[in-house]
């Protein structure tokens, strides 16, 4: 039985620790997932966002029982839609259940192997194309399923990898985090491993129609104008076109159906307003959707030559895919994609509230504001002798993460901080 208590607002009083909202953390202003009643400035705040709390009665005092509320208390729940066919399709996804069998410490030397070869097999197909000559996908597929296998033994090892790719080649950076996140994302959905490898190997060639373009346009420094615009939006169907052609000329190089459908699919939106052919909800095939919202995650967290200001950081890119649900991107995918990768993802940076930084090494899942860092800079941003770790699911201080970094933060370089 659940030791928690739920409770009207009314009855809340400094002091009490709220575990739960009746409603998701991210959609309020509530930096943590639960904190302590400091005064009444957070109880009227609470009345502003929500009906009732749960409230930890070992972690704080506990409400007056007048003040508990039981299922009969509360309103009728309003009638639920039916299932959308994306719906049902989202969860006849989920065949298997992942659990990490081996530790980041044990799997991060495998990765960091693993993401350098495929980063030697990714340079290699891109100069063979550049120079019109036949490709290899086997050995791209090779590459892959050592990813795959990889992330499925334990996501966060290649999750630091793709943090350590930030500062490296956009091109190759922005296809292994796609292919990264793609794969993780796949694990937590539950897909069998040959589905994740299809994914993942999908997430790697999203772009791989850029390289028909001239390269002065995806290094300009510039906004793009309308022109230029149309002109990237074609690398979508260059990208399947190659791809099928080289299917035709070399069977065994061919890609799956379902890859290609995710290339042609990835930059469509849910309302209609993607392209190259303004497709939406269900009309994009369920990897498609999966594609866009991995690839859009990965944009705003990357260095790009033509967008002013640099990267985001994860914290802000996970808040604005969760702003654009049900608008641009399907609800229960974004949903689920927070819970796959935390608010907080492996390697991102974060400034707790005594200033100090760190990097997220693992995430918890049933506290995901709480992660395990390992922290790189004191409160006064100076590199501490000897790195530590420090779990604020367990933390003893008042602490918390004030805000999510972009990468390069405080001249941080990640490469520094290999574990």
């Amino acid at each position: 039985m659940s030791r928690e208590i739920k409770t009207s607002v009314e009855g809340l009083r400094v002091g009490m620790f709220v575990s739960r909202l009746d409603r998701p953390w991210i959609g309020t202003p509530f930096e943590l997932e639960g904190f302590s009643i400091l005064d009444r400035a957070d109880i009227q705040r609470l009345s502003q966002h929500c009906n009732y709390v749960y409230v930890d009665p070992l972690l704080g005092p506990s409400p007056e029982p007048g003040y508990w509320i039981g299922d009969e208390d509360l309103p009728p729940p309003p009638p639920q839609p039916k299932p959308s066919a994306a719906s049902d399709e989202f969860l006849a996804l989920r065949i298997t259940q992942y659990d990490d069998t081996q530790s980041l410490e044990a799997e991060i030397d495998t990765a960091s192997k693993v993401s350098q070869q495929l980063s030697n097999t990714y340079d290699g197909l891109v100069a063979d194309l550049q120079q019109n000559r036949d490709i290899d996908l086997q050995q791209v597929r090779a590459g892959i399923c050592d990813m795959v296998d990889s992330v499925l033994r334990n996501p966060s090892a290649m999750m630091w990898m793709v943090e350590l790719k930030r500062t490296d080649d956009y091109s190759y950076s922005r296809a292994l985090g796609s292919s990264v996140w793609c794969a993780t994302f796949g694990r937590h959905l539950g897909l069998e491993p040959a589905a994740v490898n299809q994914l993942a190997l999908g997430g790697l060639l999203l772009d791989i129609g850029k390289t028909r373009l001239p390269p002065e346009l995806l290094t300009k420094r510039k906004p793009l104008s309308a022109k230029e615009r149309h002109l990237v939006h074609r690398h979508v169907n260059l990208g399947v076109r190659l791809l099928a052609l080289e299917g035709q000329k070399q069977p065994e190089q061919g890609v799956d159906m379902q890859v290609l459908q995710m290339i042609a699919t990835h930059h469509e939106r849910a309302d209609g307003s993607g392209y190259p052919q303004g497709l939406s909800n269900e009309q994009i095939p369920i990897f498609g959707r999966i594609a866009g919202l991995v690839d859009s995650f990965d944009a705003i967290t990357s260095l790009r030559p033509y967008v002013q200001g640099g990267p985001r950081s994860a914290h802000e890119a996970i808040s604005e895919l969760y702003s654009l649900r049900d608008s641009r991107f399907q609800a229960e995918l974004v949903e689920q994609f927070i819970q796959a990768v935390g608010l907080y993802p492996t390697g991102s940076l974060v400034e707790l509230s005594s200033g100090e930084v760190g990097a997220v090494v693992a995430v918890n899942g049933l506290r995901r504001l709480r992660p395990k860092l390992m922290m790189i800079l004191d409160s006064n941003k100076q590199p501490y002798p000897e790195f530590h770790y420090l779990d604020l699911a367990s933390e003893s201080r008042d602490l918390r993460i004030s805000r999510g970094l972009p990468p390069g933060a405080y001249g941080i370089d990640m490469h520094e901080f290999f574990l």
